[in-house]
């Protein structure tokens, strides 16, 4: 184990989980306690983000991107792991450098990761006009998805039973806040700004015709043959073994990966094995009455 493995581990051993606000969204304290850093971060013209509700296919997505940015290159796409290519902005887990260090440390062009609400986005994004990615993923799939990442994540706290979590997270009483509020209020600044919207759905349909959407907002121009090298080496089974986007690295102590495995399923649907048929009742009282009038539309199978 390296020196800043050992550092974490026994920092991890006496962590006690807490949980903060910032404006009635729930985060992690250590993010709280840096707000105001991340509120005034410095945005570039030339930064592209990324941005999620958390279990949308974030890891996913950065890697396609960080390929299409590279033009393909697989040898340059490992140079660290996708925590490290791509600072999580409002991230700060101590005792490693917060999100914000990152980025402020990293040189021109960057690519950023954010699973910041709309309105909570540092405002220098909009005074740059920065380029901005956005993954949505049925709420049912995110919902299972970060269940068991909330089990294995030993930075966020307990979940508790299945039944109690279907709860909190229907109520947006979790970390990042309500799905629903976030994935309509993304949707409702694209024609205002530069984001382009993609949907995990969709990409798992046809990852071809969503990666020259991407192409097209990115201003890149790749061949077939490259296209389907990205797609390969981003498939679920690549990327599940590929020591650099399957957060092996991470010490246990952080995200125990002998609970749930960070790289899960990957699928449309496995919302199924798990919501009871009244709970599937519920919830879709709920996004009838949150969703309707948005424009927007989720599918929950393929």
């Amino acid at each position: 184990m390296d020196e800043e493995s050992q550092k974490i581990v026994e920092f991890m051993k006496d962590i006690e989980v807490k949980m903060g606000q910032v404006e009635g969204i729930p985060f992690p304290e250590s993010t709280c306690e840096i707000w105001d850093q991340i509120h005034n971060f410095q945005a570039r013209e030339d930064d592209i983000l990324i941005a999620t509700y958390p279990k949308a296919g974030t890891t996913w997505v950065q890697e396609i991107m960080d390929l299409i940015l590279l033009e393909g290159d697989v040898e340059k796409s490992m140079r660290a792991p996708s925590f490290v290519k791509v600072p999580f902005i409002e991230i700060n887990p101590k005792p490693r450098k917060s999100g914000v260090d990152n980025a402020n440390a990293m040189e021109s062009p960057r690519f950023l990761k954010t699973h910041l609400p709309i309105q909570l986005l540092p405002p220098s994004f909009w005074d740059k006009n920065v380029r901005v990615v956005y993954v949505a993923r049925n709420a049912k799939d995110c919902m299972v998805s970060y269940f068991y990442f909330h089990q294995m994540n030993k930075g966020l706290p307990d979940p508790g039973t299945w039944d109690e979590y279907f709860s909190k997270f229907l109520a947006g009483d979790v970390p990042w806040g309500s799905w629903f509020d976030h994935v309509i209020g993304w949707w409702k600044a694209k024609e205002k700004h530069q984001i382009l919207y993609i949907f995990y759905e969709d990409l798992i349909e046809d990852p071809i015709r969503e990666y020259r959407k991407l192409l097209k907002f990115l201003r890149k121009h790749l061949s077939d043959e490259v296209l389907e090298k990205i797609r390969h080496h981003t498939s679920f089974q690549a990327m599940k073994e590929n020591p650099m986007t399957n957060y092996s690295v991470v010490p246990a102590v952080v995200l125990d990966q002998s609970i749930s495995p960070f790289m899960r399923k990957g699928e449309v649907g496995d919302w199924k094995n798990h919501f009871l048929v009244a709970q599937n009742i519920v919830f879709d009282e709920e996004y009838k009455k949150r969703i309707e009038g948005s424009g927007l539309s989720f599918r929950t199978q393929l």
